[in-house]
């Protein structure tokens, strides 16, 4: 995976697991400890959850699989394509593909017509494979800001460059989901950092296909008002993460937000797709932390 495909978090974990034996040791101590209220059946709830691949990297892959599968959790986001068949090896979905490895993932996107080409080849080659790995979702970017580029125009860039991709997606059933990031904390100068620039992008491609990946902790960073925002937008919306504010780690009472409530909320407007836990844990056996979001969200 590229150091640069998602968030600094991500490329720290990878930095990480290259550097020390501290690393090596605390994955020994994961993998020797007892799962956290082990369950090979699915999580019981309204919600189907499942768990991004990064925070955990110093855990093989395999390994990780049968943790999560374990916890009771239905899929895993955020691998390649070359890593899908082992987490359905594994018993679990694919909540969501990258469609390439490749650097500056993020910056790179649709609100840039310079970038169409590449951002369409590289989705015209995964879309397919997706479908036929059964991946229900593949994520994409809008991009940072130009200079040249005012958020008017990107939004008509954004709308021109997916509305070429939309109907493939559309043919083969593999939703594209855009991902709201914040550009305050995390992700300086990413243009899609409010609900109402991706719902703007949304409304103008107005594909079944093509969605919104609402990432609640990015969003409360930049706007708050998180249950009313995913209430008055929930048909643009295609994912969702969770992570703590501040900090992005563990969604309990250590943050901000009321993830119960959210997660509740999610579940009363009839919401069929998936809840990705995307946080990194503080405590030393990890998939306590794992365990215990999946309790929080659990409705």
């Amino acid at each position: 995976m590229s150091d640069e495909l998602h968030s600094p978090g991500r490329r720290a974990a990878l930095g990480t697991l290259a550097l020390a034996a501290g690393a090596i040791a605390l994955a020994n101590h994961v993998l020797a400890s007892p799962p956290e209220r082990a369950n090979s059946a699915p999580t019981k709830g309204r919600l189907r959850q499942s768990v991004c691949r990064w925070p955990y990297n110093r855990v093989a892959l395999p390994e990780f699989c049968r943790r999560a599968k374990q916890l009771g959790l239905a899929g895993i986001d955020l691998l390649q394509v070359d890593e899908w068949p082992v987490a359905r090896d594994a018993g679990l979905a694919v909540s969501m593909g990258y469609p390439s490895r490749r650097g500056k993932f993020i910056e790179t996107g649709f609100n840039d017509p310079g970038n169409h080409a590449l951002l369409i080849g590289e989705l015209e080659t995964a879309l397919p494979l997706a479908a036929r790995a059964e991946v229900p979702n593949v994520i994409a970017m809008f991009g940072n800001r130009n200079a040249q580029i005012s958020d008017s125009a990107a939004i008509a860039n954004c709308i021109a460059g997916l509305s070429k991709i939309a109907p493939l997606a559309d043919e083969l059933g593999v939703t594209i989901c855009v991902e709201l990031l914040n550009s305050k904390v995390d992700h300086a100068g990413y243009q899609g950092d409010h609900t109402a620039f991706g719902v703007a992008v949304m409304q103008g491609v107005n594909s079944p296909h093509v969605k919104l990946l609402y990432d609640i902790y990015h969003m409360q960073i930049m706007e708050g008002d998180v249950i009313r925002t995913i209430r008055d937008n929930i048909q643009w919306i295609g994912h969702f993460h969770t992570g703590g504010v501040p900090g992005r780690h563990e969604i309990n009472d250590t943050q901000e937000l009321n993830y119960h409530a959210i997660a509740e909320a999610i579940a009363d407007l009839d919401y069929r797709g998936y809840v990705a836990h995307e946080f990194e844990p503080t405590r030393a056996n990890p998939f306590a932390s794992l365990a215990e979001a999946i309790r929080v969200c659990t409705v």
